[in-house]
């Protein structure tokens, strides 16, 4: 068992007080390093409407790309959860076309990426999707325009031009 005498407490007290202002400048430097990094991040500029629409793009177009991209009638039936009552008589009736319709291409791509957004209206906007083509020779990039609309609390695909 050890005495500590007041010689000690004297000691203890001056380390205490030593190690404090270094803690203290720490946390101040950490704190300050934290309110400098957060308040200059880019804030997300996106209109909500995009941001949704763009989550639902890219859940489908996923969807296409991991199964048989061919229109026939049971493939348009599987991608139903995504499309417009619309656009699925419009696919239906066009029987199986030689072009798939979500990519405007016989040659099917290997990726996509979901680009600019453009809001339309309040139910409505368009999406940029880049197409890419890549082998050992070559790569290439195909864009199309997905239109979204806002239907039952969904937004579903209504429309894809090609270029």
């Amino acid at each position: 068992m050890r005495i500590y005498n007041r010689g000690d407490a004297e000691t203890l007290s001056l380390r205490t007080r030593s190690n404090f202002p270094r803690v203290s400048a720490s946390l101040r430097l950490i704190l300050i390093l934290t309110v400098t990094l957060t308040a200059c991040s880019v804030p997300n500029l996106e209109e909500p409407q995009c941001t949704e629409a763009r989550d639902m793009v890219k859940r489908f177009y996923s969807f296409h790309f991991g199964n048989d991209m061919r229109l026939t009638p049971a493939n348009v039936r599987a991608r139903e959860q995504f499309l417009t009552p619309r656009l699925v008589s419009r696919l239906v009736s066009m029987g199986e076309p030689a072009k798939d319709y979500f990519t405007a291409t016989e040659n099917f791509p290997k990726a996509f990426r979901v680009g600019e957004c453009s809001v339309n209206s309040a139910h409505s906007v368009t999406l940029q999707i880049l197409l890419l083509w890549k082998d050992d020779t070559s790569s290439d990039q195909k864009e199309v325009r997905v239109v979204a609309f806002r239907e039952g609390g969904m937004w579903l695909i209504d429309e894809v031009h090609g270029q």
